[in-house]
């Protein structure tokens, strides 16, 4: 046991390493093809950014799924949103207040608080219909896809016609076409790997604690999956690019439902425990909070103060969490 403890740990620490990497790797690689394109910096950190660092919740959520553990995958998802507003934003508003585009408030953060409020009504059969049983089906999956397509003719959308909310493109070196690749490819790899070495560690020493698979699906596995948005939010903010930040933790958040959760749903149904729906709730509230702070102190600035705040009340919540069992 002490042997397999130590080995998780190692995982772990190599894992850190890799996220730390290949996130400053995909925010190169990634702000190079937004400067070659003449693209926002907000679009790519809803595509590019957001489908990198959405690869681990992918590849758990639809092995969970696969493996008829609906606890993990969709535990996971609800976790990982929660963590990404109150933990990753509040972590990068505090390092760097985040201004936070016209379109991003007005836009991207409803339809992630939209994707959080349709998830809350697809699993909640028992009440709505009066079911013997609450799930996501496979056309509940389909129907989220639909989503999914629509919010990506919406971004390609908006990457025409520009965002005058973005910096100026022009003025920051351009890499070469095979750096950037390289770059991107790298990025993404070390994200990937780095983010399953985590995940792997933190669940084999959350097990060998008699930890519940469900609470391990909403903190260990959640914030596992999250490192990669946390450490690429972390270095966007450091960097001053908070388009990236931001973009990529709302793009997260509404591909984390729409695609992953409705590909975890189409390859087999979730079922859902009605007593889980107080996370439900945290999700919806934590996207409904990030709306309202939009409006709180300097309009559409994420400031130093609320990024505690959310600190607070995501350490709060995992109290809660830890309480509960």
């Amino acid at each position: 046991m002490l042997i397999i403890t130590m080995n998780a740990y190692l995982l772990v620490i190599i894992g850190l390493i890799l996220l730390v990497k290949g996130a400053d790797y995909l925010i190169n690689g990634a702000s190079s093809i937004a400067r070659r394109f003449k693209i926002s910096n907000l679009v790519i950190g809803l595509t590019i950014v957001a489908f990198g660092t959405s690869a681990p919740e992918l590849i758990i959520s639809t092995l969970a799924s696969l493996q008829n553990n609906a606890q993990i995958a969709i535990g996971n998802i609800l976790g990982s949103n929660i963590a990404n507003i109150l933990l990753v934003l509040g972590i990068a508003a505090i390092i760097n207040p985040l201004k936070i585009g016209k379109n991003t408030v007005w836009k991207e953060i409803p339809l992630s608080l939209l994707a959080a409020i349709v998830l809350g009504i697809m699993v909640n059969d028992m009440l709505i219909d009066n079911a013997l049983s609450s799930s996501i089906a496979r056309v509940d999956g389909l129907i989220l896809w639909v989503f999914f397509i629509i919010f990506m003719f919406y971004t390609f959308g908006i990457a025409k016609v520009g965002n005058d909310d973005s910096e100026d493109l022009e003025t920051k070196k351009i890499l070469g076409n095979a750096k950037t690749f390289l770059y991107i490819a790298g990025g993404l790899l070390g994200l990937f790997i780095g983010g399953k070495f985590v995940v792997d560690g933190a669940v084999q020493i959350a097990q060998s604690f008699g930890v519940s698979e469900f609470l391990i699906g909403l903190t260990i596995v959640a914030i596992g999956t999250s490192l990669p948005e946390l450490v690429t939010s972390v270095v966007a903010a450091l960097k001053k690019n908070p388009d990236i930040a931001v973009g990529n933790i709302v793009g997260s958040n509404i591909l984390n439902v729409f695609f992953i959760l409705g590909a975890s749903a189409i390859v087999n149904p979730l079922p859902f425990d009605p007593v889980n729906n107080i996370d439900i709730i945290v999700t919806i509230g934590a996207s409904l909070l990030l709306f309202l702070a939009m409006f709180v102190g300097k309009k559409h600035l994420l400031e130093k103060w609320q990024g505690a705040s959310f600190l607070l009340i995501y350490f709060g919540y995992l109290s809660f969490l830890i309480s509960r069992g």
